[in-house]
């Protein structure tokens, strides 16, 4: 079926509650131009301000995007340090658009990676717009998902010894939140990455080959799609 007729088959009381993305391909793609890879990630950064439109438009509950892994600290120093300094434009120039659009905006992950200036404009933007009640958009920065299991078992450990799945999920860095219903990736890759290893216990999964800055609403609406005509045992008959 073609993608733009999918739309209209697309029940709204279907939707993922929490859709998470893996945004991949931004230097395959400056690749592709013969362009340098500071010029994938910066185009990179329309696809998001896409899906936030995108989720907000379909009513989508929480959207966390996958942004900069803790193994993406081994990359080239040139590299993070562009990563680092598009972050930091991010948050100024959108900081308004966050607010304004009514968007709870959370970092995941050791924000203390990134330089003091940085952290003090994500927590001052965290705070800003912690009373908004609209999409709940997560922004996993020097994330890993194994670290953040192994973080929440601590902290659980420090209040009893048997611990129990609610226990961890208290201290998740998406406590609060309904685990992920739908995953996507883009990019062609079919793994997980280290992204939300717990909150992906039971998520479908829904892998694109386009590349993330050529991200478009098609590609979410075939996303929507595929979800909604699955059917989600949860390990039941």
């Amino acid at each position: 079926m073609f993608s733009f007729l999918k739309k209209f088959f697309l029940d709204p009381n279907k939707n993922p509650k929490h859709i998470a993305v893996i945004m991949d391909g931004n230097g395959r793609w400056a690749k592709k131009r013969h362009m340098p890879r500071s010029l994938g990630h910066a185009k990179g950064l329309s696809s998001v301000q896409k899906i936030i439109k995108y989720s907000i438009d379909y009513k989508i509950e929480a959207l966390t995007l996958y942004a900069f892994s803790t193994e993406n600290s081994k990359r080239p120093k040139k590299e993070i340090n562009d990563l680092i300094k598009l972050f930091d434009q991010s948050i100024s120039k959108e900081a308004k658009n966050i607010i304004k659009n009514n968007i709870v905006l959370r970092v995941l992950g050791d924000i203390t990676f990134f330089p003091n200036l940085l952290q003090k404009k994500i927590k001052t933007l965290e705070g800003q717009c912690k009373n908004n009640d609209g999409l709940k958009l997560n922004i996993a920065l020097n994330y890993g998902g194994q670290k953040e299991i192994v973080n929440a078992v601590n902290k659980s450990l420090k209040n009893k010894k048997n611990i129990t799945v609610k226990d961890i999920e208290r201290f998740l860095d998406t406590a609060n939140l309904p685990n992920v219903d739908l995953l996507i990736r883009t990019g062609g890759e079919k793994r997980i990455s280290n992204f939300l290893l717990w909150q992906l216990a039971y998520s479908e999964l829904f892998f694109v080959n386009s590349l993330w800055p050529d991200f478009n609403e098609t590609i979410f609406i075939d996303a929507l799609y595929s979800f909604q005509r699955r059917n989600r045992r949860f390990g039941a008959l």
